[in-house]
């Protein structure tokens, strides 16, 4: 068994600063040192831009960095989300077609830093709570109501983001995110359906444990939306978060019946994504727990662990979960590609 293991940069930053020769250079520092944990890859999130097709060619610059460093053998996968003004469910015709170029330029962007997964809240805007015209909020029955033609709005920019990204050899993962953070969609189970109608086979889905767990979907019915989604080759990415977005080790995931359900027949890397408390996440998540805090960037804090040790114990957590099913099935897992 040799499934790659992936970290994502959320331990870090939201924004990557691509065109910071300075900030490149913390980066390649912490890819060397958590490579030597055995990551074979990293979650890169793309921060939205006021003009998103001006930024490829500063990611052209930071992969070439990263190759430069004796680093190119490094994988990447990238994290998108849809921002309120490139919406692609809009129900205007305009901004749907700002959104579709919005998504095919974070396409670009994966496709430069060589990678071929690009997951996130991609179809209806993240952290976008509707309202009434009267500014009331939108919730329940009406909430369900409300993304219903949002979701048929998305359709036909995703059959079309889809052949963009297939000629790119990018796989696009639409990631469901629990009620806390974004209205819809919440469920795998809503992301399937989606599936259905969009019948781009480089169109699927991200399955997140911690989304899993907060989204209040019952473990018989995540079960039947993920093994839909595998019958239909649509599980495009796998990402392994507890519920409080902290360290993975010793954590609430359900390891079992989560891993039981979404590792057969799945291909791709597991990510571990944890949110560290730093300043970007600390308000929009609530954050109460204490800083991870990072080697050569922050003071030390007794008694607390550090951001690498958490990334190191969790790829080994990772690890010995995937032993335990392996070995509880008798056969070993694929490796992924």
């Amino acid at each position: 068994m040799n499934n790659d293991v992936f970290l994502s940069f959320f331990m870090f930053t939201a924004d990557l600063h691509p065109d910071d020769g300075e900030y490149t250079k913390a980066i390649i520092r912490h890819i060397r040192r958590l490579t030597e944990f055995g990551y074979a890859g990293f979650d890169m999130p793309i921060v939205p831009t006021p003009e998103p097709e001006k930024d490829v060619e500063k990611y052209v610059g930071l992969k070439r960095a990263i190759d430069e460093a004796g680093l190119g053998h490094v994988k990447f996968t990238t994290n998108v989300f849809a921002p309120r003004t490139f919406d692609p469910s809009s129900p205007f015709a305009e901004q749907r077609t700002l959104g579709l170029k919005y998504l095919k330029s974070r396409v670009d962007i994966t496709a430069a830093l060589g990678g071929h997964i690009m997951a996130g809240p991609i179809l209806i805007p993240y952290n976008v709570f509707p309202e009434t015209d009267l500014w009331a909020p939108i919730w329940s029955d009406a909430l369900y109501e409300w993304a219903l033609p949002r979701y048929e709005n998305a359709r036909a920019v995703f059959e079309e983001l889809g052949d963009y990204a297939a000629e790119r050899d990018v796989k696009l993962a639409i990631e469901p995110v629990d009620h806390w953070e974004t209205p819809a969609p919440n469920l795998v189970g809503e992301v399937v359906d989606f599936l259905d109608r969009v019948k781009n086979p480089h169109i699927g889905v991200c399955i997140d444990s911690a989304h899993v767990v907060l989204g209040s979907q019952g473990p018989a019915s995540f079960v039947e939306s993920a093994t839909r989604a595998a019958a239909m080759k649509r599980v495009h990415y796998v990402q392994i978060s507890a519920p409080d977005r902290g360290a993975v080790h010793d954590s609430w995931i359900p390891w079992t019946p989560f891993l039981d359900t979404v590792m057969p027949g799945y291909e791709g890397p597991l990510l571990v994504e944890v949110f560290n408390a730093v300043p970007v996440f600390v308000n929009p998540l609530r954050l109460t727990r204490r800083k991870f805090w990072i080697p050569d960037e922050d003071r030390p804090v007794k008694g607390w662990p550090d951001a690498y040790t958490v990334a190191g114990e969790a790829i080994v957590e990772v690890r010995q979960q995937l032993e335990a099913i392996t070995a509880a099935r008798g056969a070993p897992l694929r490796s992924s590609a």
